[in-house]
């Protein structure tokens, strides 16, 4: 269904029944990077799955200041109460993890249960905030000025990626095809908007955030693991579960692990 919030055209599928549960992907993805997972949980939860602004089916607005992690977090509230969802269980994957965050620590009561993928509360200080703004705004333009393939090309093949290159070829041409359908203005402006330099950082709010919180990380993707464990430190209500043998996107690298976490986590 298409979902009209603040001037803005939001893609949303819904189905399953149950409790329900927001379910966010991670930039150059869309709803379809749930696929192998969704059938492990429809039968016990109404999913809601969104396209991020920028992404997918979901409007890609020119203005770059419309794609600010916490105006976008007014909009997945929004889209919430037109469907008349008071509280929700959120999954948040890397950049759809720290919208997550910033939905919870903003609506804590709208959330029952958040798990955070491969996520952070974003950096600590100004000076690490505008090196990565900078570095964010030259990657959005290589983007606009190469093209959508060859930025795709580069995305994939960053470190963080790498343990996805033991995926079956075709799987990886699956994720391929689907990050190329993407609006290219979206994906700048998501670098520039809603980019882990332009979020504020949310590492003093979450002593605050007393909703049960799951950290899911992979073991061989040793930057996030670190960040859970500084997190962990900080959360008062929170989990953290590695998964071995596998990198950032858990999810995709071992689909049946992590829905047998995410099921354990809520159903107790």
């Amino acid at each position: 269904m298409i979902v009209n919030v603040n001037e803005v055209y939001y893609h949303v599928k819904v189905y399953g029944q149950g409790d329900p549960l927001l379910m966010l992907h991670g930039f150059t993805g869309d709803i379809t990077t749930w696929n192998s997972f969704q059938p492990k949980l429809s039968n016990q939860f109404q999913l809601i799955l969104i396209d991020i602004l920028g992404h997918g089916k979901t409007d890609s607005p020119i203005d770059e200041n419309r794609y600010q992690i916490e105006r976008v977090a007014e909009d997945i509230k929004e889209i919430l109460i037109q469907l008349s969802v008071n509280r929700i269980n959120i999954i948040g994957y890397s950049m759809g993890g720290r919208l997550a965050l910033t939905f919870a620590t903003n609506f804590p009561y709208m959330v029952n249960k958040l798990i955070l993928e491969s996520s952070t509360p974003g950096l600590k200080t100004e000076v690490e905030r505008s090196d990565r703004c900078e570095k964010d705004y030259l990657l959005a333009t290589q983007l606009l000025e190469e093209g959508v393939e060859s930025f795709v090309k580069y995305w994939t093949n960053i470190p963080l990626f790498q343990t996805q290159k033991k995926l079956d070829p075709s799987i990886q041409e699956v994720f391929k095809k689907q990050r190329l359908s993407n609006n290219p203005i979206g994906l700048a402006n998501s670098l520039k908007g809603m980019g882990t330099g332009s979020m504020p950082s949310l590492w003093n709010q979450l002593q605050y955030l007393n909703v049960p919180v799951l950290i899911i990380t992979g073991s061989l993707d040793e930057k996030f693991c670190r960040i859970a464990d500084e997190m962990k430190k900080l959360l008062p209500n929170v989990k953290h579960e590695t998964v071995l043998n596998v990198g950032h996107a858990i999810h995709v690298e071992d689909s049946q692990k992590f829905g047998t976490i995410i099921r354990e986590f809520l159903s107790n």
